[in-house]
């Protein structure tokens, strides 16, 4: 532990707030949360029983600083939108964006349909789910419409459909059927969704029966298969709540390295599926936390009860925070026994599964991201790992259109959000030497002194596209900054490194996870710079194109792509839609119909 944090630590108040770790480049790596700031941030300095991350966490930091709150709820509130503002590296990051099914039906319809939907709204409709993996929400959909029969078209048609000439639907659309015993039927199906199985296994075994007497075998046995199906859902939906309950749980399991949440649904006493997640935050406390409030951003809630696998430091104030977003209240429980305890064991089992599965795949991918750099940092003598690589590549066609691209991969990753454009503008004509001097002074110049999070970011390693005479004016460009970096310079035909002050460049072995690493970024700036250049001449050739246009010039043309962004969707646009573009008047509208009218008719 370093001077500077030894001090720090004495300054530590005893109250709640939000802790944030940084980097010696004053990189965020952290953001957690306390109750009581001093013991909380002094058992990552003082606690000689640390997991593996938390240990090369500790390893990183070289200063922190913290935030007071008033209370534990705004510290709960203050971390959540910290971690959404600077995604530090060693907090649990919900990458999935993915959101889950509901089954809709809108009752303000006068013939409500039931229809799929990956969102919720506050419009009066009824939403059923959300149905996770396991739970099939079509199976669901296609079994409500083979017993009930209710609407399926989108708009209400004026004449009756094929499905009103299979029984498939009663045709409220031409009255055959009425308005009272729709809404029967609609009821009907609300209490299938809400877990009342029993009607729908009576009429599809009716409907199966009835076929067979009528010799309509082919129907028969679709009805059959979807009683086999009824009972395949009840068997997986299948837990003995004497109650209807509607139930979140999680269980959160890691081995100091990786860790997993595994969260499933209960809806009105029924299991809709569940889902693994895999982050990066193996601290429970404040790693589960923070899960649970990411997911419900990203998901509604629809339970009233929530299981975890160990007490919450922060539970009531997650608790309040939940309530306050669902506008009811919430609960968060540990249980210690009965069928709520199995549902978390359940949770738990799948979680472990899972982990013990994904470890090969995690190691691999480790040894490809977090083993390279490693790697990197002993074949280049680096003093630390590389862990922010960024990347520079120049582009144009005969000193024409000339850009640069900067990407940057975090711990061995892309880190697209990242990436950054440059336009060259102080060099005339074909000089790739210049350009990279230019791009790489005003990268340089940015550390530190913006408030854009990638330039801001201090990179632990650059790597220029070219050979020594890149990298000579990549280290003038860095020791005319007054500023220290480590570059290399990564020639293409033999894949050769170079680095500063040494003559003969490194040849790293062509399997090595190091080299692979570096071949990636390197192919990744070139590709970031090539699209950039073509849709940048292709823009530029728009432009050309449209100023030839009567009334039209660099702005107006400018403007057109910025409204339609290309020029096929200029030449479909109505004049409605050209006047509302700024600077165009009724007289240029109809030029710029004409002129597409008449190139069209030239190119037949």
């Amino acid at each position: 532990m370093n001077k500077n944090i030894e001090k720090l630590l004495l300054t530590l108040p005893s109250c709640s707030g939000v802790y944030i770790m940084l980097d010696e480049y004053d990189n965020i790596l952290y953001v957690g949360k306390a109750k009581n700031l001093k013991n909380r941030v002094r058992q990552y300095f003082h606690s000689s029983v640390k997991n593996i991350k938390t240990t090369v966490l500790v390893s990183k930091i070289t200063h922190f600083r913290y935030i007071i709150t008033s209370s534990e709820y705004e510290a709960l509130i203050l971390e959540n939108n910290l971690i959404k503002e600077h995604n530090p590296p060693y907090n649990i990051l919900l990458k999935d964006d993915r959101t889950y099914p509901y089954l809709r039906i809108n009752l303000k319809e006068k013939f409500p349909r039931l229809e799929i939907t990956h969102r919720m709204r506050s419009d009066g409709a009824k939403y059923f789910g959300p149905y996770m993996l396991g739970i099939s929400v079509r199976e669901i959909m296609n079994l409500v419409h083979s017993v009930f029969p209710i609407r399926e078209c989108r708009a209400m048609p004026k004449k009756a459909c094929l499905n009103a000439h299979i029984d498939r639907c009663l045709a409220p659309c031409v009255n055959k059927q009425s308005y009272k015993e729709y809404q029967k039927t609609v009821a009907n199906v609300i209490d299938f969704l809400n877990g009342n199985d029993k009607l729908v296994e009576e009429l599809l075994q009716q409907k199966m029966e009835q076929s067979v007497l009528r010799q309509e075998f082919e129907k028969a046995m679709v009805y059959r298969d979807n009683i086999v199906l009824l009972e395949k859902l009840k068997r997986k939906q299948s837990i003995p709540f004497k109650q209807e309950l509607s139930i979140d749980v999680f269980s959160f399991v890691t081995n100091g390295l990786y860790s997993v949440v595994n969260c499933f649904a209960v809806r009105n006493g029924k299991f809709l599926g569940g889902k693994n997640y895999p982050y990066n935050n193996v601290d429970y406390e404040n790693g589960l936390t923070s899960f649970i409030m990411q997911y419900y951003q990203k998901n509604p809630m629809l339970c009233s009860e929530i299981l975890v696998n160990r007490e919450l430091e922060f539970k009531n104030e997650l608790a309040d925070y939940l309530s306050g977003i669902s506008n009811r209240r919430i609960v968060i429980t540990e249980p210690s026994g009965g069928i709520r305890k199995q549902l978390l064991d359940l949770a738990k089992i799948n979680a472990e599964e899972y982990l013990s599965r994904q470890l090969e795949q995690f190691n691999r991918k480790q040894e490809m991201t977090l083993g390279a750099v490693k790697q990197l940092q002993e074949k280049l003598n680096l003093p630390i790992p590389p862990r922010r690589i960024e990347c520079y590549d120049v582009s144009h066609l005969s000193g024409t259109n000339k850009v640069a691209s900067m990407v940057v991969f975090l711990d061995g990753e892309k880190a697209s959000k990242m990436y950054r454009h440059f336009k060259i503008r102080t060099v005339q004509g074909n000089n790739d030497f210049a350009s990279m001097y230019e791009v790489l002074s005003r990268r340089m110049e940015k550390v530190g002194a913006t408030s854009d999070i990638s330039f801001r970011q201090h990179p632990d390693l650059i790597i220029v596209d070219g050979g020594k005479g890149q990298l000579t004016y990549a280290i003038k460009a860095m020791k005319d900054s007054g500023k220290q970096f480590n570059i290399i310079s990564l020639a293409k035909r033999e894949e050769e490194v170079f680095l500063p002050n040494q003559d003969d460049s490194i040849i790293l072995d062509k399997n090595s996870v190091g080299l692979k690493l570096i071949q990636r970024v390197r192919d990744e700036a070139h590709r970031f710079a090539v699209t950039h250049h073509k849709n940048l001449r292709l823009k530029q050739m728009t432009l050309s194109e449209l100023t030839q246009i009567k009334g039209i010039g660099k702005a107006k043309a400018a403007a057109l792509i910025n409204k339609f962004k290309s020029i096929k969707n200029i030449g479909a646009a109505t004049k409605e839609q050209l006047l509302e573009v700024q600077g165009i008047s009724d007289s240029i509208a109809d030029n710029i119909i004409n002129y597409f009218l008449e190139r069209k008719e030239n190119e037949v």
